[in-house]
């Protein structure tokens, strides 16, 4: 094939739409996938169901290394508050369950759950602590264990796992308005998810980033539960990350990311399928570019605050930091994130610590360079500086 008229359709704005492709290029669309087929395709030790290699385009895109350098960062805690707070009400509104947030608050401050929604979020919190502990390895039953907690605990009769079992025992479907996806047959789910723990847990040369879109993709694919498989295709895609030393993965929310692209996310899926109709092959690159573009490459448009974290660090270097403050502040940084509060409320949620302490802190990290205020009237809040 002409190496300019490839090069031209490869960076197609169409390019993961084969049927546009097809309409536009005519007879070089059959020339490109075979290049594609014989010099691009990575294949993946996963299978479709017709026992086929997964392949994915590795070099098409690339993660901003920023993003790695922030998802590296190291922590102190299991996960961030605020995190946590927008990861729970996001991951649920993606399948349209609205949780409200000051439910969620509540559960995240540890208070006893009152009704069945209040239990459902304390059971994603539970499953967030799960997968932040890295001694809790991916593992069959540790995935049955996160199932469990998180979404099997709430079904109810024919959604329910049977006894016994850590996969569905009958056929299941995705529908809207047509049926989207069959699941896989329900007596192959086993082999397959052995291939995919087993693919999460061997080391191979494919990015990080990459691999848990991957898994991601694989676990809405083989849809191995009766119901809450995209909540796990999430926590399992974080929990991945965790186990591969990303600890900043539970301190910025992924899924509020996916929630503001929602339309993208579903479209990520159906372009893998509708493709296969034109090469015949699973290629998961559309979704792996969807993860790189809406998800990976933002966080650090969103959420980088590298440059006052280092200005923080100076500060308890020269001792202008005490122990005290250092609480307050990680606090801040965990409870709030990059979102304004206020005096009030900060002594309020922090709960150890008299008002003139908290004013004080304020006062300080924000001439320290640290916060910025903001006036509401007779009012102030704060905010971490970005």
């Amino acid at each position: 094939m002409d190496i300019k008229i490839f090069t031209k359709m490869l960076k197609d704005k169409h390019f993961t739409n084969y049927e546009k492709m097809k309409y536009k290029y005519g007879k070089d669309f059959n020339d490109f996938l075979k290049t594609l087929d014989d010099l691009y395709y990575k294949e993946l030790p996963l299978c479709d169901f017709e026992d086929n290699n997964i392949v994915f385009i590795e070099n098409h895109a690339s993660v901003n290394q920023n993003t790695v350098k922030l998802l590296l960062q190291s922590q102190d805690k299991h996960y961030g508050i605020k995190a946590a707070e927008d990861e729970i009400v996001a991951t649920s509104a993606i399948e349209s369950i609205d949780f409200s947030r000051d439910s969620v608050r509540k559960i995240l401050k540890g208070y006893a759950p009152k009704d069945e929604q209040e239990s459902r979020i304390l059971g994603v919190k539970n499953g967030l602590e799960f997968i932040a502990d890295t001694s809790n390895k991916i593992t069959k039953e540790n995935l049955y264990k996160l199932y469990m907690m998180t979404v099997g605990d709430f079904l109810d009769g024919e959604d329910r796992l049977a006894e016994g079992n850590f996969y569905r025992h009958d056929t299941v479907y995705v529908v809207s308005d047509r049926v989207e996806h069959s699941g896989l047959d329900c007596k192959r789910v086993p082999e397959f998810m052995r291939s995919l723990i087993e693919f999460a847990n061997n080391d191979d040369d494919i990015n990080d980033l990459i691999k848990a879109a991957i898994i991601h993709f694989y676990i809405a694919f083989v849809h191995p539960y009766f119901d809450g498989n995209g909540r796990m295709a999430r926590l399992v895609h974080l929990w991945f990350l965790i186990q591969k030393g990303y600890q900043s993965a539970l301190f910025i929310s992924f899924s509020s990311r996916i929630e503001k692209s929602r339309k993208a996310y579903y479209d990520a899926f159906t372009a893998v399928e509708q493709n296969k109709k034109y090469s015949g092959k699973i290629d998961v690159t559309p979704f792996v570019l969807y993860f790189i573009n809406n998800v990976y490459n933002k966080m650090t448009d969103e959420t980088t605050i590298t440059e006052t974290l280092t200005v923080y660090d100076n500060a308890v270097k020269d001792g202008k930091i005490t122990e005290k403050e250092t609480k307050l502040w990680k606090f801040v940084l965990s409870f709030y994130g990059t979102e304004e509060f206020s005096t009030k409320q900060l002594e309020k949620d922090f709960g150890n610590a008299a008002y003139a302490t908290i004013r004080g802190f304020v006062l300080k990290f924000e001439d320290l360079g640290l916060l910025s205020s903001v006036k509401y009237g007779p009012r102030v809040k704060y905010k971490i500086i970005k």
